[in-house]
């Protein structure tokens, strides 16, 4: 399976703009540039892209986790932070922390921890990754 995706740029870094488009269609000439990047502006940015790939990822892969434990999450919510630095060699994207909230009935602690570090390790967001990435999951109803 392969999946794509098209970006397109004119002009210098930055007072140059692009758009990027997705195989889906979902992003259709989405605008991004210099200050949806590293200010604020109207449009996209790569990080922003691979937090919402990496939030989809990790939560479809605990729903997998859990299933395999015998258990079904009511809801999975998880919001992704990727942390983009400046080092001697440019740019570098450090870390991705996981925020996790979920609600699985039925589900002991122990079950759902097992299936929160499976499902960080084996996305395949996760693996694609060499920034260093945390999680931090709260299981709603937890005495």
């Amino acid at each position: 399976m392969k999946r794509t995706a098209t970006a397109a740029w004119s002009g210098g870094l930055k007072d140059g703009n692009g758009t990027i488009s997705s195989q889906s269609g979902v992003l259709s000439n989405t605008r991004y540039g210099f200050k949806t990047r590293f200010e604020e502006g109207p449009g996209t940015n790569p990080e922003e892209l691979i937090a919402a790939a990496h939030a989809g990822c990790f939560t479809m892969a605990l729903s997998a986790q859990l299933g395999e434990a015998g258990l079904t999450a009511e809801s999975l919510r998880t919001d992704a932070a990727v942390t983009l630095e400046q080092d001697a060699g440019g740019f570098t994207i450090t870390a991705v922390h996981l925020n996790l909230s979920a609600k699985v009935p039925g589900a002991s602690r122990e079950a759902f921890d097992k299936a929160v570090n499976n499902a960080k390790v084996g996305c395949p967001v996760s693996k694609l990754l060499k920034a260093d990435i945390t999680v931090t999951a709260k299981l709603e109803g937890e005495g």
